[in-house]
């Protein structure tokens, strides 16, 4: 986020963005590995990430019950570490391991949570502090779903 004021919708946009360049990192690093299991994980969390960024675009379509919460404006100063963060994640280098995978994922997806978390602490009204009370709830249960997942793959 470049300014200093924004709109919860800029926020969305630059999450469903974020989203959308994790899922091509997910998907080339598949492309990439011959490690079957590696690429399936991969693949699976790059179709996550899509669903994701999908859920995120559906709150811009006409009769989406944020459009409220959507237009309001916050004002963050400084203090707003999690992008830069995020943004180190996605550039980073795709793991060759099942157990790197996860913890990519896992910072990620936490980091995405905490962000969340954030906005919902510095809410100014109510339907603002619900809406990212329920995005950051939706990365904890995101974020067992992949694990428990992705595990599953080293069985195979």
């Amino acid at each position: 986020m470049d300014t200093r004021y924004n709109q919860v919708k800029d926020l969305m946009k630059w999450a469903a963005g974020y989203h959308a360049r994790m899922a091509k990192r997910y998907s080339d690093g598949a492309e990439r590995t011959d490690d079957e299991r590696l690429s399936m994980a991969l693949t699976y969390l790059a179709t996550r990430e899509v669903k994701m960024r999908s859920g995120l675009e559906a709150l811009f379509h006409d009769g989406s019950d944020h459009s409220e919460v959507m237009e309001l404006w916050f004002d963050e100063s400084g203090d707003f570490p999690q992008p830069p963060k995020l943004d180190a994640i996605v550039e980073s280098n795709v793991s060759t391991s099942i157990d790197g995978v996860i913890e990519t994922a896992s910072e990620a997806q936490e980091n995405l949570r905490a962000l969340y978390a954030h906005r919902a602490e510095c809410a100014k009204i109510e339907a603002e502090r619900t809406f990212f009370d329920a995005l950051a709830q939706g990365h904890e249960a995101e974020l067992r779903k992949i694990v428990t997942s992705i595990r599953e793959f080293e069985d195979i």
